[in-house]
């Protein structure tokens, strides 16, 4: 039997969550400068900033996280919570880790007074999908990102 937790990340995560990290970046075959990757976990740190983030440990070893943001919506006089990343190491899926980790930042949302909790993901991983759907059906938005 296993033991799970979910936590904030602290400062003697840092080579875990860069593990993790990249497995992530490898996952959408992406890469990104170290500049970003250490402003991210910078970011993650400081309390006064918006971006946390959680870790979900097996027997005391991170194996996913989420990270993610509030901000203010022009939609709500509550802030809003958004899913930025989500990944559960590949020896870790389908043991209900994902899971926990939307659980816990709806949990968070709630303690926080913050409105609605929402994510993205590519329309070609079938996987979490399946996840997500489990919890509410797509809203049909499309995303557009233009570079500036």
């Amino acid at each position: 039997m296993t033991d799970t937790a979910i936590r904030w990340a602290q400062s003697g995560d840092e080579a875990a969550w860069r593990g993790l990290w990249a497995s992530y970046l490898e996952f959408y075959a992406t890469a990104l400068p170290e500049a970003v990757t250490a402003a991210t976990w910078a970011r993650c740190l400081d309390p006064a900033h918006p971006m946390g983030l959680r870790l979900a440990l097996v027997d005391g070893v991170p194996a996913g996280f989420a990270l993610h943001l509030s901000h203010a919506s022009s939609w709500s006089p509550a802030d809003d919570c958004y899913l930025e990343d989500l990944f559960v190491d590949a020896k870790a899926r389908g043991t209900g880790l994902g899971r926990a980790l939307i659980e816990d930042l709806r949990e968070l949302c709630r303690d926080r007074g913050w409105s609605r909790l929402y994510w993205l993901t590519g329309r070609s991983n079938a996987r979490a999908r399946a996840l997500y759907d489990s919890f509410t059906p797509t809203d049909d938005h499309l995303r557009y990102r233009l570079d500036v």
